[in-house]
């Protein structure tokens, strides 16, 4: 890219750094890289000095005048690899993982991002990569890699941070809220609609709130029990096809299915699950990317056909496209939401059902699997929010994550869990993930 990209934030990352600042915390991406027999340190070297290349070496510049667009700006050197210096067996490296993904990000102040190797006692190593999720999602993470890996340079031609002076600052944030505000009343007309809309789902949301006394441990930061998965991709594919689904369809119909086991459903019994849904297009330089699409799946029934979620899968992506415009009208008023109204949102919003995140990347390039240069022996992505309290998922009314990718000839999954009054262990989540697994016929390694 030779011209320099426009560096003004899209309104969905705007409102992703808004909305963490108005809580104090906010989705990061996690990848995990096991190395059986070691790292090539030189290769995860070169990888790492090469991340800031793309569309991780940015950070937000705030605009200078009160409600104004922010900016990308030049993220400088990447701080150093963190290795740790004492190794650790195979079976506490899980406690490194969550160590990491409680290492500041910051996409404002930096860093956007960091990179720590643990070594292990049998000889292996672990790398992990934790990202802001401001900076970038899943898509633009995966270009960035692809770019570190084989040595390509985007080229954005970001400013450097304060290269502005003071009155050209002012000048042009001016003249960029200016322009921005031809699109504020069609964003108000869209808002109210959509609050029409959901206005009946926005009220049992606000009643069933839970009020701050009945809140147990409310000030306890969490780490959300994880397991790990990886089964044949020709075994995934094949129970796929046999169940009448597709690769999506089978993570969906799993997540529903553990839904049910965990007890994560409806009056009804069925699972809520929320599915993103890339935008990324060419030469995008978003760090979000994203629609999302929600599917009611009946885990009852899904280890033994999967045409159901299927068809629901893609009646909702019709649905999207249909109404992506009129969903996606209110963005423009991302700069002018007060951070006590995106701290009630969160809390209406999020108590709406029990949504169970549904992600799953597809096959993924080689290079994802490749930090230094050769194969990872084991591969998994995760989205955890660092600072979230048991207090926040009691009123969230806790919370469920999938994540799967192929590479290497295996699907990855990773399956993330939290619920009000449960055990909350990685022992019993994994227990019903054995579960789940164990109806769908599928043969898989856990750890």
């Amino acid at each position: 890219m030779s011209d320099a990209a426009d560096n003004t934030l899209a309104y969905m990352d705007q409102g992703s750094y808004l909305g963490l600042r108005a809580l104090g915390r906010g989705p990061v991406i996690q990848y995990v890289w096991i190395y059986e027999r070691g790292v090539d340190m030189d290769g995860l070297r070169r990888f790492h000095r090469n991340l800031s290349g793309g569309l991780l070496g940015r950070l937000v510049e705030r605009s200078s005048i009160p409600f104004g667009r922010h900016h990308w700006v030049r993220s400088g050197e990447p701080t150093g690899i963190d290795i740790s210096a004492v190794e650790r067996r195979r079976d506490e490296m899980w406690d490194f993982v969550d160590e990491r993904a409680n290492v500041p990000v910051d996409p404002e102040f930096g860093p956007p991002w960091h990179v720590g190797v643990q070594p292990l006692v049998e000889g292996g190593a672990v790398v992990t990569l934790v990202v802001s999720h401001t900076v970038a999602d899943a898509g633009a993470l995966i270009e960035s890699i692809i770019g570190a890996v084989d040595g390509t340079d985007r080229n954005l031609g970001y400013p450097a941070r304060g290269s502005r002076t003071r009155r050209q600052a002012l000048r042009e944030d001016t003249r960029t809220t200016l322009r921005a505000l031809g699109e504020v009343p069609a964003a108000v007309i869209g808002a109210a609609r959509i609050a029409r809309e959901q206005s009946g789902d926005l009220s049992e949301s606000a009643k069933a709130a839970a009020p701050a006394s009945a809140v147990r441990h409310p000030q306890r930061p969490v780490n959300l029990p994880t397991v790990a998965v990886r089964v044949d991709e020709a075994e995934w594919d094949a129970r796929a096809k046999a169940l009448g689904g597709s690769s999506n369809a089978l993570l969906a119909g799993i997540a529903a299915r553990i839904g049910v086991i965990v007890g994560r459903v409806d009056a009804d019994g069925k699972a809520m699950l929320s599915l993103p849904v890339s935008e990324r297009v060419a030469d995008d330089t978003r760090g979000n990317a994203l629609n999302t699409i929600t599917v009611m799946a009946d885990g009852h029934t899904s280890p033994g056909d999967l045409s159901p979620i299927r068809a629901d899968i893609k009646s909702a992506l019709i649905e999207c496209a249909d109404k992506r415009e009129r969903l996606l009208a209110p963005l423009p008023l991302a700069p002018y939401t007060p951070r006590f109204l995106l701290r009630r949102l969160e809390k209406l919003v999020l108590k709406v059902g029990k949504p169970i995140g549904s992600s799953n990347s597809g096959p993924l390039p080689e290079q994802v699997n490749r930090p230094d240069g050769t194969p990872a022996d084991l591969f998994f992505a995760t989205s955890p929010e660092p600072g979230l309290t048991a207090g926040d998922l009691e009123r969230m009314g806790g919370r469920m994550l999938l994540a799967a990718g192929s590479v290497g000839g295996a699907v990855c999954i990773s399956v993330a869990s939290w619920e009000p009054g449960a055990p909350n262990t990685k022992d019993a989540l994994m227990q019903s993930v054995k579960e789940a697994f164990y109806d769908f016929e599928l043969n898989a390694v856990m750890e």
